[in-house]
């Protein structure tokens, strides 16, 4: 039975002296390591940017087919880590008629698909705890399981009918009226303490997407003026009517710039080279990806803590919100803090702790999803270009789109659903397979398929006959491994495996506390039947004895360790049909 909002009320306002104590320093924790979790984000996009803008960059200027932009989408927001950064870039670069509107559209459904990777990695934070790491992976894919299949529907509909460009070509003004740039309140009180420690230069990936420089070598090595450390004598811009010359009036710096407000961070070097930067966002990405597990890892222990004792009916009760609502709040968070990676993070760890339910989940990232569009069009504002606020409205009515088409419907809501329960319901057998699936959904198949693209835009008979021999090859072992899996019980044999693998690690981490348990066992045995004790016979029989039980463990745990608590969240789709 379903709690009522009295015992949500009883539980959550009626405490004690003491009890309001503990409440106000367990609330004052998780927001010091929520703050400093939002940092090590803030982070790990400037160190992301730092090493890959140069790369992002260059995959921004190829003015290229459908398909390579789709990919590029993906490739830009993995290496710059924000679909916010990437969204904003390509609204310019449209602005500056650098790409069509088309393309553009094909990058912008990309980065839908890009953003998801960091809230799949916050979710590894979790690995420690079985059931943690099955929800929170749950809670993260889902949103990449969204957008993947929106856009495996939208891709070939764009194609044919061009639905977005024409949609969104109606709504269109005569012209659109400059503006400024808005920054977020969760920004401004995040990005003083980063800026402090590594601030990327964005300026690096338009120049390069717009074609003002070839490489990144024209930002190096970086000059300060009079050795001068600051903003004004390092990343103050030439004025180009003055006559003013970068290196002479004006300084020069490289993937790593100064703060107009903070001044120079700590990984600001005056004269580093593209090696200097490079390793410098390196060491940056360690500590951040560090603070960042570490932060999770303190928010997480403070609300099990102050979840410690409630029922998890109360729970539920207090987060079950209407499904439009959570998508308002998740839209609403997300244009405060600007990015839609940081919402998707935070929300993570709390499906995996069980303060939300993965139906729950599911709307706040579709809010998620709608917030993030606004940065776009902040950006087409300020662009003053009719073809950059028609990007924007085109990755707006993508995602608007998007939850007309999987959420309304119960039956189609369930196929994320279900698929993220599958994917978390995997982690049971391997906690390697959050890792596997980043790597090969965000990695492997984007420069796979680029690098085919590529083959096919050489315009040459070889490299043509090559890349359809290429595609052709992975169709087949596609077709192959699809019947091995489903006809030739390739998936029972897969999952057998990960569970012997898995319950092979569990005997032996727990195998030097059974020695010793069986090693005390044959003493009293010793002791009882009056045997002398001989510690070479004991070892060995004790050694016996742990052979036999282990292989027993094996047999049975294969036929008992994954039956019963088969699916550790509450299914509520039945219940909305009814």
């Amino acid at each position: 039975m379903d709690a009522t909002w009295g015992e949500v009320f009883q539980a959550c306002c009626v405490h004690n002296a003491a009890g309001w104590g503990i409440i106000f320093i367990g609330a004052c924790a998780a927001l010091f390591f929520l703050y400093f979790f939002l940092v090590s984000i803030e982070l790990l996009g400037s160190s992301a940017k730092v090493l890959g803008g140069c790369s992002a960059g260059g995959l921004f200027g190829d003015n290229s087919n459908p398909f390579a932009a789709l990919v590029i989408g993906i490739l830009a927001t993995v290496l710059v880590q924000s679909s916010s950064t990437t969204t904003s870039i390509i609204v310019s670069l449209a602005g500056a008629d650098a790409l069509t509107v088309q393309t553009g559209i094909y990058m912008v459904m990309g980065a839908n698909i890009g953003t998801s990777v960091t809230n799949t990695i916050v979710s590894m934070g979790q690995m420690a705890d079985g059931p943690q790491l099955e929800r929170a992976f749950a809670g993260a894919t889902v949103h990449d399981l969204f957008n993947l299949l929106t856009v495996a529907i939208l891709f070939p509909l764009e194609l044919v009918t061009g639905y977005l460009y024409r949609l969104t070509s109606a709504m269109l003004p005569d012209q659109v009226s400059d503006g400024d740039e808005w920054e977020g309140p969760i920004k401004k009180i995040v990005s003083p303490v980063a800026n402090r420690i590594i601030k990327s230069n964005s300026g690096i990936i338009k120049d390069l997407a717009l074609g003002k420089v070839e490489n990144c070598d024209s930002f190096y090595p970086v000059y300060c003026l009079n050795g001068i450390e600051d903003y004004k004598n390092c990343a103050d811009k030439c004025d180009k009517d003055a006559g003013e010359v970068n290196g002479v009036d004006c300084g020069i710096v490289g993937a790593i710039t100064c703060d107009k407000e903070v001044g120079c961070p700590a990984f600001f070097q005056n004269g580093a080279t593209k090696k200097d930067d490079d390793i410098s966002g390196g060491v940056c990405l360690f500590l951040s990806l560090l603070l960042l597990m570490l932060c999770l890892m303190g928010l997480v222990n403070v609300l099990q803590r102050g979840l410690k004792g409630m029922s998890t009916r109360i729970i539920y009760k207090a987060t079950n919100v209407n499904g439009l609502i959570a998508i308002g709040i998740g839209a609403g968070i997300t244009i405060l803090v600007q990015s839609s990676s940081i919402t998707t993070s935070v929300l993570t760890p709390l499906v995996g702790v069980g303060c939300i339910q993965l139906e729950q989940m599911f709307p706040l990232t579709l809010g998620a999803n709608i917030g993030t569009t606004v940065t776009g069009l902040l950006a087409s504002m300020v662009s003053d270009s009719v073809e950059a606020l028609q990007v924007a409205l085109c990755h707006l009515f993508f995602n608007i789109t998007g939850i007309v088409i999987w959420y309304p419907i119960p039956f189609m809501r369930r196929v994320p659903l279900n698929g993220a329960r599958a994917l978390g319901r995997a982690t049971r057998r391997s906690k390697l397979i959050p890792a596997v699936y980043i790597v090969t959904v965000f990695i492997i198949i984007p420069v796979l398929l680029l690098g085919i693209d590529a083959l096919f835009e050489q315009h040459s008979v070889g490299f043509t006959v090559l890349g359809s021999f290429i595609v052709i090859l992975i169709i087949l072992l596609s077709l192959r491994f699809i019947w091995w899996w489903h006809k030739q019980d390739g998936k029972d044999k897969t999952w057998k495996y990960l569970d012997r693998r898995t319950i092979i690690s569990n005997t032996r981490k727990t195998l030097p506390e059974d020695m010793e348990f069986l090693k005390s066992k044959v003493r009293q045995l010793c002791e009882h039947t009056g045997l002398p004790e001989d510690e070479a016979d004991i070892v060995e029989l004790s050694e016996g004895v742990e052979k036999s039980i282990e292989s027993k463990k094996v047999v049975s745990s294969v036929h008992t360790s994954y039956e019963g608590n088969d699916v550790p969240f509450h299914d509520t789709s039945d219940d909305e049909e009814a």
